[in-house]
């Protein structure tokens, strides 16, 4: 595998495009390799949101801003996108449908403060059937703004035991933003004719913040394109064989490293037509709360793309030299950059695992659902990746090479986009 990477960086870097030269000699395979080590070491103590890890983390990369040359965000004082959320912990929770108390493991809510139902006109009440799936339904509802007791088919039990997991540690709200109230209840029942709800919850403000810099365009300086990647993981888990940092060196050091190499890349050519923003969102393991507010912060409209990257650690189930992009088929960005790679033998692919939804479940989804041909690459065999979201996705596990190349390619995939020559189809915005 390796010989063949390196063979393929040997063609890459022959090529009669002078562009596919620069990129070999601008993107430095050992700084590539110095940024992973850096973010994925246990000092960093798996970079978990509200930890002094990802503190540490974020001053690293506002370090390497600063080293590349790049600038705050337009009417930012610093590389830091500063929000408050507001953390909600669950007290208690009490369910009746039609008279019968439902049991504490088959009922929980996303709701913030605390509420009280009592079969209200204004909460909906909606099915999940046995026919239907349930991670998209979830998706939907909560997203709806809707009041809402819905009934899970028991089929989805494991399902529901997974999330009744995460939703009892606490939900999380943007400040002044209170989020809606749902119930999810597991059981089928043909009519729910009275309800009662009650729910009692504590909640604390806590600071959250992007590590965001731009590279303003020279031409065209009010068209945006977005490089993105997380730079939070989840931090302390179970130790597993004596070990109990997740470092998170895929998921997503290696994602946040591609961001800072092709920042440093495009400051040193400096000819960018549209302004670049380089973000590294937070908060993206616990909702994806980083990118939702930076999707609030720029005018969609004026975003022409967004390269979101998440997971090149590893060869992609089509071999190397290649990586798939979610959402393929909803704009011609993937189009674009195949393009742009002619000349080299780097080819990227739709998305291979369309069950898994990933278009919506990464940082790429707040500013999609708005109209941005904004998208994921991602070299990560999900559906067989043993590593993902344990102690073991280490720098050991890695391959430096194919994240290099991968990063390359992205390098001389955008250059027409940043040129302003090439602007993508707009994505179709996601129907409430």
């Amino acid at each position: 595998m390796m010989k063949k990477t390196l063979l393929a960086a040997a063609l890459l870097a022959v090529s009669t495009c002078g562009f596919a030269q620069d990129v070999n000699k601008l993107i430095n395979q050992d700084d590539v390799a110095r940024i992973i080590k850096t973010l994925s070491a246990d000092d960093m103590q798996g970079r978990a949101t509200f930890t002094p890890g990802i503190e540490k983390a974020a001053k690293f990369i506002e370090g390497e801003y600063t080293k590349a040359g790049l600038v705050p965000l337009t009417g930012n004082s610093s590389f830091r996108q500063n929000f408050t959320m507001v953390r909600t912990k669950p007290v208690k929770l009490t369910v009746s449908i039609n008279g019968k108390s439902i049991p504490a493991d088959s009922a929980f809510t996303t709701g913030g403060e605390s509420f009280s139902w009592a079969t209200n006109a204004d909460v909906q009440v909606v099915q999940v059937t046995a026919d239907k799936n349930f991670r998209q339904e979830y998706g939907a509802i909560t997203k709806s703004g809707k009041k809402t007791l819905v009934l899970v088919d028991p089929k989805f039990k494991d399902l529901f035991s997974r999330v009744w997991s995460f939703n009892n540690r606490g939900s999380m709200s943007f400040k002044g933003k209170t989020a809606t109230p749902v119930v999810f209840v597991l059981g089928r029942l043909d009519a729910v004719t009275a309800f009662d709800v009650s729910y009692e919850s504590k909640t604390e403000e806590l600071p959250l913040f992007n590590v965001a810099g731009m590279i303003p365009g020279k031409t065209k300086p009010e068209e945006f394109v977005v490089f993105s990647g997380h730079y939070d993981h989840l931090g302390i888990l179970k130790p597993m064989e004596g070990d109990s940092i997740a470092n998170g060196a895929d998921d997503d050091a290696s994602g946040t490293t591609a961001v800072l190499t092709l920042a440093k890349y495009y400051k040193k050519l400096n000819n960018n037509a549209r302004t670049l923003i380089f973000v590294a969102f937070t908060a993206e393991e616990i909702g994806e709360y980083g990118s939702q507010y930076f999707a609030t912060q720029v005018a969609p409209d004026k975003v022409t793309a967004m390269f979101n990257i998440e997971m090149i650690g590893k060869a992609s189930k089509f071999g190397t030299n290649s990586a798939f992009i979610t959402g393929y088929e909803r704009s011609d960005f993937g189009k674009i950059l195949q393009k742009n790679l002619e000349k080299t033998t780097f080819k990227f692919y739709p998305d291979p695992y369309p069950e898994q939804d990933l278009f919506y479940r990464s940082d790429n989804a707040s500013l999609a659902e708005v109209g941005v041909p904004a998208h994921t690459i991602s070299t990560d065999q999900i559906d067989i990746d043993k590593l993902y979201h344990t102690v073991k996705d280490e720098f050991s596990s890695l391959d430096v090479n194919n994240i290099t190349s991968t990063i390359r390619a992205i390098a001389l995939s955008s250059r027409s986009i940043v040129a302003g020559t090439d602007t993508p189809t707009r994505v179709p915005k996601l129907e409430r």
